[in-house]
């Protein structure tokens, strides 16, 4: 019989700090099943394989099934997790705006920070025995704020036992999608107004208030100098207004928009729409300078409710916060 039947499953697994998954691959790595009918599963997916629950697909499984055994029903919250982790990644904008990502394992995090002057930017030519210019690099004086975002899953067992796993996992997903667009918002107010640190967004103006041009989109490129306008989160009624100036009739940026629903301005920086932005604002980032995004572990559910009282009422949370890294690679257009 094969190392994954054996293994005796319960909510400790959950408890180590780890993770489940981990826990699991520690007793029953997955390099073990290379060449085999398993490899390519992780030992989660090989004990929903050993209980047969099949959790997505028109032949999926009901509720239910996770509760047959004690063991089977200790890989229910990790399903959870999973679900609600897959809605968070198809909704998440935030790779597209983060430049780094920092996992902790506590509540207190500062971050560091380089506040070069113009000078200090250049590279000048270093005559020999002259010192080097320096870059100086300093603990930020404020911790950065970490938030709990979540949704507490609320359902009677009895309801939804006989419901499939499929659907289900429909309304995990949305759970997901609610953290994900909360940290947005979250990471929108920190490139706005600054992380605590004394570092808000530098704010300019169109020319003409309520209407933008084409111009006004040149001078705020031109501002980021020396970084580079690669992002820029839009609020919808500026976006709709980036969208009808006449260089974005532009045959090669129609194309695109028309065939992909995805927009690139004719400055080249690509542009994401979310109502997380104030309206009439845009902010303009260098996604490779501009934010940090800070994690206390990643989605957490109450694993011993989900086991326990199957379902009845549970919480599912994750901990972020954001930080600035420089402060003049994003700044703020006010339409």
């Amino acid at each position: 019989m094969a190392i994954y039947e054996n293994i005796k499953l319960d909510k400790g697994l959950y408890s180590t700090g780890k993770g489940f998954t981990a826990e699991l691959e520690s007793v029953d790595p997955s390099e073990n099943y290379k060449g085999t009918s398993l490899d390519g599963l992780d030992a989660f997916e090989r004990q929903l394989k050993r209980f047969d629950i099949k959790v997505s697909g028109a032949g999926s499984d009901t509720i239910e099934k996770f509760f047959k055994t004690t063991d089977s029903a200790a890989l229910f919250p990790e399903y959870v997790a999973r679900a609600v982790k897959k809605g968070k990644e198809e909704a998440d904008i935030l790779p597209l705006i983060v430049a780094a990502k920092t996992q902790i394992n506590g509540m207190d995090y500062r971050t560091i920070a380089s506040v070069p002057t113009k000078a200090e930017k250049e590279l000048k030519n270093v005559a020999e025995g002259a010192a080097i210019p320096e870059t100086t690099v300093n603990v930020q004086s404020n911790l950065v704020k970490l938030k709990k975002r979540g949704r507490m899953l609320v359902a009677s067992y009895e309801a939804l036992r006989f419901q499939r796993l499929d659907l289900f996992t429909v309304m995990l997903k949305q759970i997901g999608a609610y953290i994900a667009t909360t940290q947005l918002n979250d990471a929108v107010t920190v490139i706005t107004d600054g992380d605590g640190n004394s570092n808000p967004a530098k704010a300019t103006t169109v020319a003409k208030a309520g209407e933008i041009t084409y111009q006004d989109l040149v001078n705020f490129w031109n501002g980021f100098d020396p970084y580079s306008l690669n992002t820029m989160i839009v609020s919808p009624d500026a976006a709709a207004k980036i969208l009808v100036l006449p260089e974005m009739k532009d045959a090669v940026a129609g194309l695109n928009f028309h065939g992909t629903g995805k927009v690139v301005t004719p400055l080249g920086a690509k542009l994401l729409k979310s109502s997380a932005v104030a309206s009439g604002k845009i902010i303009g980032l260098d996604k490779n300078y501009a934010l940090e995004m800070v994690q206390a572990g990643g989605i957490t559910t109450e694993y011993d409710k989900l086991i326990d009282r199957q379902l009845e009422r549970a919480a599912i949370t994750e901990i972020s916060g954001f930080a600035k890294i420089f402060t003049d690679a994003s700044k703020v257009l006010t339409v």
